[in-house]
């Protein structure tokens, strides 16, 4: 990281991005997911990352009805600070994704710098059975699926959430979008100073390589020295 001497611990609650409701362990419900937030704060975690859910079935759900349940109730019982998630999933439009960013004005919004490749399909050789209808044909239908974010998709977001003082949790699953952002930043529409979260290991995007993070590292400092955690 930039600063050396700032630790920020966040916690994604609900899993990552895309990802099917496959383990039994992932926070589903409402009552759930706001338990598991609260729990990650009472632990440690500064950052609480939100992805809501179909309480029946676990299928992503970006509808207002869905997250406002759980947010009422972190925001009553913890002080830690809220990140909405605008990625959604890969099958979501862009005004769906940002829906709740823009309605309930979280402290903190993801955003991902780039369409790209997300591959989830290797799952399928490592999970033989499923709970739900729908996670199967989600893994699959990845081989041939892009998770759109063009730049007119971030810059539709960064604009939307503009007035309500979000700031963001830029998602960079590769080097491209190290360029990306400091290309919105040239363009005045990202304000330093940011928080940078790299993503490694999905498939479509950079390794985890010990080399990989360190060129992550290295191109961060180079484009935006100490204006970036």
């Amino acid at each position: 990281m930039a600063s050396q001497n700032k630790i920020i611990i966040t916690c994604a609650v609900t899993g990552s991005i895309h990802t099917p409701s496959m383990s039994p362990h992932l926070p589903v419900t409402a009552e759930e997911i706001a338990t598991a937030a609260i729990e990650a704060a009472e632990a440690g975690a500064a950052i609480v990352h939100l992805h809501a859910r179909n309480p029946v079935d676990g299928r992503p759900d970006q509808s207002i009805e869905a997250f406002a349940p759980f947010l009422q109730v972190i925001k009553q019982r913890s002080n830690c600070v809220v990140n909405i998630t605008t990625g959604g999933a890969a099958t979501m439009s862009v005004e769906e994704r940002v829906r709740p960013a823009k309605v309930f004005a979280p402290e903190i919004a993801s955003l991902n710098m780039g369409s790209m490749n997300f591959a989830l399909f290797p799952m399928l050789e490592r999970f033989k059975t499923f709970e739900h209808e729908w996670e199967r044909p989600y893994l699959e239908s990845s081989r041939d699926r892009i998770f759109r974010n063009t730049f007119g998709d971030i810059e539709h977001i960064l604009r939307t959430c503009a007035d309500n003082g979000t700031r963001f949790e830029i998602e960079c699953y590769d080097i491209s979008h190290l360029y990306t952002l400091a290309h919105f930043v040239e363009r005045g529409l990202v304000k330093a100073p940011f928080f940078v979260q790299s993503v490694f290991g999905i498939l479509g995007g950079i390794g985890t390589h010990p080399e990989d993070v360190a060129h992550m590292k290295r191109t961060a400092d180079r484009l935006f020295g100490n204006d970036y955690h």
